[in-house]
C-alpha cells in the first residue's frame, strides 16, 4: 500500500490544496488555494483527524447526502458535529481545505488510484470511513510516544518537569486586590512538593528607594567599625536557589571569553534540567515603591542572562553579578556573610570550592529563580515605566487566571505549571520543532504589527522580536491556532502594556489611532482565532485532565477596551 505522504505527493498536481505529513509526523500540514488572498498553511493533527473521521461516522445520517463539496454545508455540519476544539474552529475558515485532507486521506486509505481523485467530491460510504479510520489509528500508533519522547529530548525543547516555559523569569501580576495574585505565585510554587524550599514571600514597603533595600548593603556600625554585609530574605532565598543548582549535579565553573573575559558560569547536560526545581520569589505589592529605584540592579543584570547550547545537547548559563565581589571582599569577616548566605563553614566543607568562585566572581542571577510581583493599579501606587515593563512579562490577572464565582466549590479548570525559560537568545534550532520553522511567519507578524507603531514613543526594536520568537520556542506549537495564541498573549504581555496616552499620543502616522489600527491588523494576522478562538497556554481542564481550553483572543478584547476608555480622553493597559 502507498504511504499517505507518497499518496498526498501523488496527487499534489491535482489539487489547490496541497498536503503532506508532518516531518516528525503525528501531524498533517495543509494550506489553502490562496485565491481570496494570502496563501496559508495549516496543521491538524492525527488524534484531531481522527475525531473528525469518527464524528462524520457517528452522524452520518446528517452527512452522507454531502459527497459533492458545498462550503454553508460543511461548514455549518462541521461546526456543529465536530467535537475537537481545534477541528470545528478550522472547519469554520478553512473549510475546503479541511474537506479536501479528509478527501485525499479517505481516498488514501481505499487505496483508490491517485487519477480519481477531486478536490470537489469525498467517498463519505461506512466502509470506507471504517477502514480509513482503522488506518489512521494505526498511523497514530506508530508514532511511539516513547521514541517521540527521545527525539524531544535531543532538541532544546526541554520543559522541567513537565511545565510549560516562560519566556521570561520576571513577572507583573497585575488586577485589583483580592483576585488571588499571590496566591497563584504560592500555587506554583506548592507544585514543586517542596513549598518551604522554593518560595519565599517579600512584602514591599513604600519607603523602598534603593537596591540595598532588597539586595542588602554593607555596614560599618559594627564593633571597631569593620565592614559588615547586611543580608536580606531575597538575597539569601537568590543564594538558595544557587545551591540547588550545585546539589544537582551541574557543574558551577569559570570560563574564559574572547568577549566577556573570565566569568561564572553553569555547565551541564539537557537531562539534569528536570531535576532543578523553580525558585518563586514573590515580591507582594511591588509598587508601592517606585520600581526603578529599589528594583535597577535586578533589571539591569536580568538582561545580562545568557544561555548558549550545544548540538550535543549540552549547555552554559551565566549572569553578571548582583552581589559583586568587590562588595565580598570589602567584609571584615566573608565567613559570616558566607554562613548568612546558607553556604555554611569552611569546615563543612560542602559548598567550599562554589563559595571560593562566589567570592571571586560575585553573585548572580541563578536560571531558576522567577520574580513575580504583584501589583495593584490604583491612586496609592507608583506605575511602571517601560524599563520596567519591557524586562516583564505583564498579566492583566483577570483576563490570565479569571475569577468565577460559578466555580467557586468545583473549579472545572486549573492553571498550568509554569517553569524558568532555558534560552536567551532565540534562534531556528530553537523553532525547528515548531508550527513556525525557520520564524518567518512570527517575524512576518511582528513586522506588521510594528508597521502600526511606528514613528510613536510604542515602536518595538529587536528585543521584542527575539522575546516574541522565544515565546515560540518556550511554548513550541504545532498548529496554527497554537501559534497564533502564542502572538496574541505577547500583545497582552509585552505590546500593550507599553501603550498609554491621550488622542495626540496614540494618532502616529496613520489616519486612525494607533489602537484602531492594531485591531485591523491583528485581524488580519489572527485569522481564524480572531473569529472562532484559540487555545489557552495557561490552563486546562480539570477533567479530563489536561484538556484544551479554547478563549477568544484576549487582545481583541483589550484593543477594545483601551479605545472606549480614549474616548474619555486617556486610555492605559492596566485596569
Amino acid at each position: 500500500m502507498t504511504d499517505l505522504n507518497t499518496y498526498f505527493d501523488s496527487v499534489s498536481g491535482q489539487s489547490k490544496f496541497p498536503c503532506s505529513l508532518g516531518s516528525l509526523g503525528g501531524f498533517v500540514n495543509f494550506r489553502n488555494s490562496g485565491q481570496r488572498g494570502s496563501v496559508k498553511e495549516f496543521t491538524l493533527s492525527l488524534e484531531s483527524i481522527l475525531s473528525g473521521l469518527k464524528d462524520i461516522r457517528s452522524n452520518l445520517k446528517e452527512f452522507s447526502s454531502m459527497t459533492r463539496y458545498v462550503e454553508k454545508e460543511w461548514r455549518d455540519n462541521g461546526s456543529k458535529y465536530f467535537t475537537d476544539l481545534i477541528l470545528n474552529s478550522m472547519i469554520t475558515v478553512q473549510t475546503k481545505p479541511c474537506f479536501t485532507t479528509f478527501s485525499k486521506i479517505i481516498n488514501w486509505a481505499a487505496e483508490q488510484d491517485f487519477s480519481d481523485y477531486d478536490d470537489n467530491v469525498i467517498d463519505l460510504s461506512s466502509e470506507s470511513l471504517n477502514v480509513t479510520i482503522e488506518k489512521i489509528e494505526n498511523l497514530a500508533l506508530s508514532f511511539s510516544p516513547n521514541e517521540h519522547a527521545k527525539k524531544k529530548r535531543k532538541t532544546n525543547a526541554v520543559k522541567p518537569l513537565e511545565a510549560q516555559l516562560l519566556s521570561k523569569p520576571f513577572l507583573l501580576l497585575a488586577g485589583i486586590s483580592g483576585t488571588g495574585k499571590t496566591r497563584f505565585v504560592r500555587e506554583q510554587a506548592k507544585t514543586s512538593k517542596q513549598f518551604a524550599e522554593t518560595y519565599c514571600l517579600t512584602s514591599v514597603r513604600p519607603d523602598w528607594h534603593e537596591p540595598s533595600d532588597l539586595l542588602g548593603y554593607i555596614s560599618r556600625l559594627a564593633k571597631g567599625g569593620n565592614a559588615e554585609y547586611i543580608t536580606t530574605d531575597v538575597l539569601q532565598f537568590i543564594a538558595k536557589a544557587w545551591r540547588a543548582i550545585a546539589d544537582n549535579n551541574l557543574n558551577v565553573e569559570v570560563q574564559d571569553s574572547e568577549d566577556l573575559g573570565k566569568r561564572l558560569v553553569v555547565k551541564g547536560e539537557r537531562d539534569a534540567l528536570e531535576k532543578v526545581l523553580p525558585y518563586w520569589l514573590c515580591l507582594d505589592e511591588m509598587n508601592l515603591a517606585p520600581v526603578e529605584q529599589y528594583f535597577a540592579d535586578y533589571l539591569s543584570v536580568l538582561e545580562t542572562r545568557e544561555w548558549n547550547w550545544k548540538e550535543n545537547g549540552s549547555f552554559t548559563y551565566s549572569s553578571d553579578a548582583l552581589l559583586k565581589p568587590a562588595a565580598i571582599k570589602e567584609v571584615a569577616n566573608s565567613g559570616k556573610l558566607r554562613e548568612a548566605l546558607g553556604f555554611g563553614s569552611a569546615e563543612d566543607g560542602k559548598y567550599n570550592e562554589l563559595w571560593k568562585l562566589i567570592c571571586q566572581y560575585g553573585l548572580g542571577i541563578p536560571f531558576n529563580l522567577i520574580v513575580a510581583g504583584t501589583v495593584n493599579m490604583d491612586e496609592t501606587t507608583h506605575g511602571f515605566s517601560r524599563k520596567v515593563i519591557d524586562r516583564a512579562l505583564s498579566f492583566d490577572f483577570g483576563e490570565f487566571f479569571p475569577n468565577n464565582f460559578n466555580e467557586f466549590f468545583t473549579s472545572t479548570s486549573c492553571n498550568k505549571r509554569l517553569s524558568y525559560p532555558i534560552w536567551s537568545q532565540a534562534s531556528k534550532a530553537d523553532l525547528a520543532d515548531t508550527f513556525d520553522t525557520d520564524g518567518s511567519k512570527t517575524v512576518g507578524f511582528l513586522t506588521a504589527v510594528n508597521a502600526v507603531l511606528k514613528n510613536t514613543p510604542f515602536e518595538l526594536a529587536y528585543r521584542a522580536l527575539n522575546e516574541l520568537l522565544l515565546a515560540v520556542a518556550s511554548s513550541q506549537p504545532q498548529d496554527d491556532l497554537t501559534l497564533k495564541a502564542v502572538w496574541d498573549d505577547f500583545m497582552m504581555c509585552k505590546v500593550l502594556p507599553r501603550i498609554e496616552g491621550d488622542e495626540d499620543k496614540l494618532v502616529g502616522h496613520i489616519e486612525n489611532n494607533i489602537l484602531e489600527e492594531l485591531l485591523k491588523v491583528l485581524e488580519q494576522q489572527l485569522a481564524g482565532a480572531w473569529e472562532n478562538g484559540r487555545p489557552d497556554l495557561y490552563r486546562e481542564k480539570v477533567k479530563p485532565a489536561g484538556e484544551t481550553i479554547t478563549i477568544a483572543c484576549r487582545s481583541k478584547k483589550k484593543l477594545n477596551w483601551m479605545n472606549n476608555q480614549l474616548v474619555r480622553g486617556f486610555t492605559s493597559f492596566w485596569p
